[in-house]
């Protein structure tokens, strides 16, 4: 009887483990399935760079049959007149400015929602949520003929004005929600010792918002980098393009297109961004998984 027992004990463990080994598998290649979608555009814009221009469009074939650098050397030596390196400057000052902008601007928002209290606080806080639910596209014309009627157009102001001034809701959240997590007790204390609000926002919450700005840098950085359709509106000339819309050039529908060359200023686009991401993925990661988003 009890082998009996023991026999049937240890092939329902057999059988256990073939099944959750069987869902391993699924589950694995499932995900490198997923995995494999969803980088194929990105491992398709690499090794196109590496083909001859005229081998891009209407080759089926991933690997290139001819490597090349000619793209890249085509891309590094500008477009229209202009320098590449122009455009990866421009790109630098609109996603560094929006950082400082968006860093400076929030954090004091955040510390004003979160730890001062002053008439109308909630409804003032509620309205700059709904500004998150109120689409792009809405403004557009208004924000256009505000910075055209004041001259900036053609300029990095519109672009970088309104990072300065708080408007990106998105961010002021997050360190709200942040700022709400951290115990008030810290306040009292500084103001025993002296501190007014600014001092207990430099020297004693700034501090502790790390994660939060660090995270908020990050977003701030990619967006501004990748962004296409602000730039598109209010600038005109070629040498004040960042990297999305010098892409663009390469593209001429009445003439001759040079696709090459905007895969490989694409690849190179790409670059800073990885390294700014893989840099500093963990503070992503510690900001928004677990402290970030505390309230």
């Amino acid at each position: 009887m009890t082998t009996a027992m023991t026999t049937v004990s240890a092939t329902a463990s057999v059988v256990a483990n073939r099944r959750k080994r069987t869902r391993s598998v699924v589950f694995h290649v499932l995900v490198l399935a997923i995995a494999a979608v969803i980088l194929y555009p990105g491992v398709w814009m690499v090794m196109s760079s590496f083909k001859p221009s005229g081998d891009i469009v209407g080759n089926v074939n991933l690997w290139p049959e001819t490597w090349t650098l000619d793209n890249y050397v085509s891309a590094l030596g500008g477009i229209g007149g202009v320098s590449f390196w122009t455009f990866v400057l421009n790109s630098l000052i609109l996603a560094v400015g929006s950082v400082v902008g968006i860093v400076l601007s929030a954090t004091v928002s955040a510390y004003a929602f979160a730890r001062i209290s002053f008439p109308g606080r909630g409804v003032y806080f509620a309205v700059m949520i709904g500004t998150m639910l109120l689409p792009f596209h809405v403004v557009i014309i208004p924000q256009y003929i505000l910075f055209n009627s004041m001259g900036m157009v053609n300029t990095f102001l519109p672009l970088l004005a309104p990072k300065f001034l708080a408007t990106e809701a998105f961010f002021v959240f997050l360190m709200v929600q942040f700022l709400r997590g951290l115990p008030r007790e810290l306040d009292e204390a500084a103001r025993i010792d002296g501190c007014g609000h600014w001092g207990i926002f430099r020297l004693v919450l700034l501090p502790l918002m790390r994660p939060a700005v660090i995270t908020s840098s990050i977003f701030a950085f990619i967006w501004s980098w990748n962004d296409f359709l602000g730039p598109l509106l209010y600038l005109k000339q070629p040498d004040t393009y960042p990297l999305p819309i010098a892409l663009r050039l390469y593209v001429d529908q009445t003439s001759v297109s040079d696709y090459g060359a905007q895969m490989a200023m694409a690849v190179l686009a790409l670059v800073p961004v990885l390294l700014f991401f893989v840099l500093f993925q963990r503070y992503l990661v510690d900001g928004v998984a677990t402290q970030g988003l505390k309230g």
